[in-house]
């Protein structure tokens, strides 16, 4: 299997489990605090994650000591803030919404390498964007340009925006790591530090807010985002920008409204219309044109 193959599972891997990740931060809005769900979803990252590092954590901490300012950086954007704003988010906007939002992440990506690393973006990738971009537009306004002038965005939107432009921030960090930490090092000390930063805003929202109730429907939900939506998926994330580079990477993000839509379609019992199928193969024909040679 090539390196670009390779990286491409993994980057659509990724963007299915975190596709999964949306439809639970509407679903669960009602049953667990956002703060609440993030912190034990990076302690459960945490735990499961101690005995494969721990060792090469240890014999590398001189190398850790020294870009430390580095990985504190990369945990408070990609753990602490981006996922607490996305269970923010959820509390007043749909899952669908969440996706849709999504997408501003390889447009930020982008946008930010082109500014920060001067990397040029050829014209076949431009054509291959402004079908995707078509693709979501398409899939917003269900085919009618009066709906998708008249579009309005709550709150909750403009928090996925923003946690958007924080991952685009982290996705860029990633790909300038540095090549003597090893993958599971980085991730381990990115998910203990960015666990910590979220320990007291969690004690603080559990003692004058909203506890977290422990029954089975919550060891579920916070295994599955703690193991999937945080370890795996953050491993192969940060391995295809490794494989494939940065804008490669960000533009199959763009998949996340087809796998929610699909995911909400089959356990939040939303419908798919045809209109919403016609976006979706034009958001994989733009797929194809960006990442053709």
């Amino acid at each position: 299997m090539s390196k670009t193959t390779k990286g491409i599972l993994f980057a659509l891997l990724a963007t299915f489990l975190w596709s999964v990740n949306m439809v639970i931060a509407s679903g669960v809005k009602e049953h667990i605090p956002p703060i609440g769900l993030a912190f034990w979803r990076w302690t459960v990252a945490c735990v499961v994650l101690t005995p494969l590092a721990l060792r090469a954590t240890i014999t590398d901490f001189k190398i850790v000591k020294k870009h430390i300012k580095y990985l504190l950086l990369t945990a408070i954007l990609g753990i602490s803030i981006f996922n607490t704003l996305i269970y923010f988010a959820g509390k007043t906007t749909s899952a669908f919404n969440l996706s849709l939002m999504a997408i501003s992440i390889p447009l930020f990506i982008i946008g930010i390498s082109r500014i920060v690393f001067k990397e040029k973006v050829s014209n076949l990738a431009i054509a291959g964007i402004i079908t995707i971009i078509t693709g979501v537009l398409v899939l917003i306004s269900k085919g009618s340009l009066d709906a998708l002038l008249r579009i309005n965005f709550a709150f909750g939107d403009l928090l996925m925006l923003l946690a958007c432009f924080f991952f685009a921030c982290y996705t860029l960090l990633v790909r300038k790591k540095p090549k003597e930490l090893e993958p599971k090092v980085f991730l381990y000390y990115v998910f203990v530090i960015g666990t910590l930063i979220l320990l007291p805003f969690y004690l603080w929202e559990n003692t004058y807010l909203e506890k977290v109730v422990i029954d089975s429907k919550t060891l579920l939900i916070i295994s599955y985002v703690g193991i999937f939506a945080s370890l795996v998926s953050f491993y192969l994330w940060n391995e295809a920008i490794v494989l494939i580079g940065t804008s490669k990477t960000a533009v199959i993000y763009y998949l996340i409204p087809i796998f929610s839509g699909i995911l909400a379609y089959f356990f939040l019992g939303q419908s798919i219309e045809f209109i919403q199928i016609i976006s979706m193969a034009i958001i994989v024909l733009g797929l194809i044109i960006t990442n053709k040679k």
